[in-house]
């Protein structure tokens, strides 16, 4: 039996540069967490559905378990690894900590790399625009109050107040 053809690949993951031979059906998820040991990035649903597993790629966001490794071929990956400057985390990353956005804390790698791709695409100028494009990424926690208010305050996006009377306190478990 022949070993299976294997192709050449150079990307930077988290400004590090990677030179490897990969199968052609090594999704870009199981690259980082397989074979560069960057368990930060989830797989969730391993369809696309939940967000899990965003990163950035050139800066934009996508799921990393719909897309081959070998298609990135040159590109620049950001995972939630590589957010940080060493022990002063990234604006929003101190954001969901403040904002206690969080629960389980499975989704959170994906919602915060989803959030800095948010920002940099520039679309977001309400709440409800930051709900719509921060869709793609379930928290089955419920913490969306939180990841709307941390996300929100680093885009510089006032509260809304349509809900300031289920506003949700930090700390406390809503009844």
């Amino acid at each position: 039996m022949q070993a299976p053809e294997r192709h050449p690949l150079t990307i930077t993951v988290n400004g590090r540069e990677h030179t490897l031979e990969l199968e052609a059906w090594v999704t870009l998820l199981d690259l980082l967490r397989e074979r560069l040991g960057l368990t930060g990035t989830k797989k969730g649903c391993d369809q696309g559905q939940c967000g899990a597993c965003t990163v950035l790629v050139d800066g934009r966001r996508i799921n990393s378990c719909l897309t081959l490794a070998v298609m990135q071929d040159g590109r620049s990956i950001t995972t939630i690894e590589g957010l940080a400057d060493g022990d002063r985390l990234h604006p929003l990353q101190q954001a969901f900590v403040e904002h206690d956005a969080f629960q389980c804390g499975y989704c959170t790698p994906g919602q915060i790399c989803s959030a800095v791709g948010l920002i940099n695409e520039g679309q977001a100028r309400c709440s409800a625009e930051v709900r719509e494009l921060m869709s793609g990424n379930i928290c089955r926690c419920g913490a969306y109050p939180q990841i709307l208010r941390a996300v929100s305050q680093v885009a510089g996006i006032a509260p809304d107040s349509e809900n300031a009377e289920h506003a949700v306190v930090t700390g406390t478990v809503p009844a």
